[in-house]
């Protein structure tokens, strides 16, 4: 039976979709008994991190009750401590003095500066260029099976998550933007290159775009005979499961991946979920038997974020939920070094011990989740374990996926910190001068 042809049992319908902007903090705030003063830095990291939250989230996943400890409410709604107190008084200070909008900004964009908003070199390094040594914009080819495409209308989200590392995508900085709006070039790079295997389109949310423009994006890559899979990176399912069961276009959409799946590709539909209540609204789980009937297959992933699912109890209920569901954990990741990544990080020794925590606690089914994962600009790294060789205590680690296909699966070690929080905290160890991808040091003399 067609996916579109299943009747929709009556969830949420007739409600609309509403953004809420910085426009709306300060109501918003107030509702988490917030006080003047405590909602005025809010706005003033608003000004420099985005933020966005629309009637489902606000209405259907966060307890206002438990706010603004609600780990929903924390996943959508800055905080006065995610930049450093200093930056945030200077823009608290400009903001009461009514200091000029030009003022403003710039200091505004001096932070924005100093938080690193395009990490692991995807700007510089993972950017394809055509044979005139022109780049191609809004591509990205860092592993060489893969390709990731940033569609011009899909670089926003239906909500944004406050640990979000593309971030940048967000704040109306055209320099910080990373996207296209031309299939064609993307699609002639795909057949010229054997070796890209499936394409990921992300963003911003590809979700967010009507079923007419996704199509114009998906379609001409359906006849490429060596691509094999077409992924789309989404948080819609958490934040705005409407679009697949009440919007208009709703069932258009679910054709579509119909059509992919019969053209013979794989369709990978990778579902960010960051805490089990994102699960708990009916319509969800509307949303994922729909999808999933249409032959896709929904692999779940998320950072592991401090104060909102740093504990292996949470993570264990939402890999249980999402394999009942019959979706596939995928992903574990650390946090990326962007934005306010000391706010949000956690060590990587206790990133381990949660990881492993909450993997001995399910079953087979659901230990296809691989982690805790850094995606680095060498490649995606994940922690093995902790072990004592030698006497020394250290990290055993390998690459998921790299930069240089010789470096899989090799595993390497570096010294045990307690309070490494990335991959570039770690130093060599048993001897080691340089992990695999550093040059070697050269010896004085």
């Amino acid at each position: 039976m067609s996916a579109t042809s299943n009747a929709v049992r009556p969830l949420s319908l007739g409600q609309r979709y509403r953004a809420y902007t910085h426009r709306n903090l300060d109501e918003l705030t107030a509702r988490a008994r917030l006080s003047s003063d405590e909602r005025l830095a809010v706005q003033a990291v608003a000004q420099v991190l985005p933020f966005r939250v629309n009637t489902y989230v606000v209405d259907e996943l966060i307890d206002w009750s438990a706010a603004p400890d609600d780990p929903i409410y924390r996943l959508v709604f800055p905080r006065a401590d995610m930049l450093p107190a200093s930056d945030v008084s200077r823009i608290v200070d400009l903001m009461r003095s009514g200091a000029p909008a030009l003022e403003l900004a710039g200091v505004v964009r001096d932070i924005r500066a100093s938080l690193n908003p395009h990490p692991a070199g995807q700007m510089q390094l993972n950017v394809p260029k055509l044979a005139n040594e022109e780049p191609l914009p809004g591509l990205q080819h860092k592993y060489q099976e893969t390709v990731l495409f940033f569609p011009k209308q899909g670089q926003t989200c239906h909500a944004y998550c406050t640990y979000c590392f593309r971030w940048a995508q967000f704040v109306g900085d055209a320099d910080l933007k990373f996207a296209s709006r031309d299939i064609a070039p993307m699609v002639d790079y795909v057949r010229e290159h054997p070796e890209v295997t499936n394409v990921l389109f992300t963003g911003g949310d590809p979700m967010v775009m009507s079923e007419a423009v996704l199509a114009r994006y998906i379609e001409p890559l359906l006849d490429i005979e060596h691509l094999e899979a077409i992924r789309i990176g989404t948080k819609a399912l958490a934040y705005w499961p409407q679009r697949f069961v009440t919007d208009p276009d709703a069932d258009d959409t679910l054709r579509l991946f119909e059509k992919v799946v019969a053209s013979g590709k794989s369709l990978a539909f990778m579902a960010h979920f960051s805490h089990p209540n994102e699960m708990v609204p009916d319509i969800v789980q509307e949303a994922v038997r729909r999808i999933r009937s249409t032959g896709a297959v929904i692999r779940t992933q998320a950072p592991l974020i401090r104060t909102i699912n740093d504990d292996a109890a949470t993570w264990e209920r939402m890999w249980r939920t999402h394999l009942r569901h019959g979706m596939v954990p995928y992903y574990m990741f650390i946090e990326r070094d962007t934005g306010p990544q000391d706010y949000f990080a956690v060590p990587l020794a206790s990133a381990y011990d949660i990881f492993r925590s909450a993997y001995r606690q399910v079953s087979g089914l659901a230990r296809t989740v691989r982690g805790p994962s850094m995606s680095a600009t060498p490649g995606k790294v994940c922690v093995d374990g902790v072990t004592e060789i030698g006497g020394e205590k250290v990290f055993m680690l390998h690459f998921i996926q790299a930069r240089e296909a010789e470096w899989v699966g090799k595993p390497f070690f570096a010294k045990y910190d307690e309070r490494a929080t990335w991959l570039f905290d770690l130093k060599p160890a048993l001897g080691a001068t340089h992990f695999p991808w550093e040059q070697p040091a050269i010896p004085p003399g």
